[in-house]
């Protein structure tokens, strides 16, 4: 019985709602009237606008000399793969950055093409918020980007997109270029300092040979033997000659073995330190792209904004809303006040 009782004051004011609407018919006609003769207005006047899309792959982060020129390079990462989630967020904190948005801002002269006032004391900060608002950069769930800008002209819109892409390219290269400038710089002084202390040290074992001193080992071997049969000759001659070379490897033969065996440990530190070398120059002459371009930006044949038919009826709807609730409270609170008196 209360569900049937609940049943009909629901009825009933359903009913009462639909009646309060027919009775003031007039009004919300008025009002709803004069709404959506107003959005039309407005929609009219508002500038279309026409987007154009890249779509973007990042490339990965491999090492070009590493992969190229080194034959230890494990768990390498093929030059034709497509980058990853870290990949993707560090290109997209480059899209970001100043460096593209400025260039960007010149290129178009944005600040007039968006008709901002330059006399306007915050001038900069409504061309950030308009450059922010036109244009967009978004990660999709497959690690791609897209770049999306928005402009009253389609090829505007288009070119902007491209050139966009286009920086990505420069400014990553150039960032990495700068770093691997002072990498290579490093690794050349190293480079030319073992050369140049290599050179030196054999300059000096080659005086060494000069005097006679040719492989202290081999030589001491021999002189040995030699003076051994000389004094069990008792040849003089002999003797005195093979004290003479045993006397000048005595004095020259320390720094004669010294001298190879450190040659020997810095041609083989030398060795590497080329390869690390050529590697580091590789870097610093590598230019290659930093993205796969899936999609470039083409001029739109149909405006995007605004949907002028969906503005109209967003508008009008919810002036009649919002007039039919207003006349409500307004007609509740007469029907209370008469009730009090």
């Amino acid at each position: 019985m209360a569900k049937e009782n609940n049943a009909q004051e629901f009825r009933f004011s359903s009913v009462d709602l639909i009646v309060f609407a027919w009775e003031k018919k007039i009004p919300l006609i008025i009002i709803t009237g004069i709404a959506a003769i107003a959005s039309i207005i407005i929609s009219l006047s508002m500038t279309n606008l026409y987007m154009s899309q890249v779509v973007l792959f990042p490339a990965p982060n491999t090492s070009v000399s590493k992969y190229l020129l080194s034959d230890q390079y494990a768990g390498r990462v093929g030059l034709l793969a497509f980058g990853e989630e870290e990949q993707t967020e560090q290109m997209l904190q480059v899209l970001q950055s100043d460096q593209i948005k400025n260039r960007i801002i010149e290129k178009y002269d944005l600040m007039n093409h968006y008709e901002i006032d330059t006399s306007f004391k915050y001038k900069y900060t409504l061309l950030n918020k308009k450059v922010q608002k036109y244009i967009k950069f978004k990660r999709t769930k497959y690690m791609s980007i897209v770049i999306e800008v928005l402009d009253r002209d389609p090829v505007t819109a288009a070119n902007i997109a491209n050139d966009i892409s286009n920086l990505v390219d420069s400014t990553m290269n150039r960032i990495q270029h700068d770093r691997a400038i002072l990498a290579f710089k490093l690794v050349e002084r190293e480079y030319h300092d073992v050369a140049s202390n290599i050179r030196n040290m054999e300059d000096s074992l080659n005086v060494l040979r000069s005097i006679g001193i040719y492989e202290y080992e081999s030589q001491s071997e021999v002189i040995t033997t030699g003076y051994a049969e000389a004094i069990n000759d008792n040849d003089q001659r002999a003797m005195r000659l093979f004290e003479e070379q045993l006397n000048l490897l005595a004095t020259y033969g320390g720094a004669y073995m010294s001298l190879r065996d450190f040659i020997i440990y810095e041609k083989r530190n030398f060795a590497d330190l080329k390869q690390k070398y050529a590697e580091a120059k590789v870097e610093t002459e590598q230019s290659l792209p930093q993205k796969y371009v899936v999609d470039v930006a083409t001029p739109a044949e149909r405006k995007t904004y605004p949907k002028r038919s969906i503005i109209v009826m967003q508008s009008t709807l919810s002036v009649f809303v919002l007039g039919y609730i207003l006349l409500l409270i307004i007609d509740i609170i007469r029907k209370n006040k008469k009730t009090a008196r």
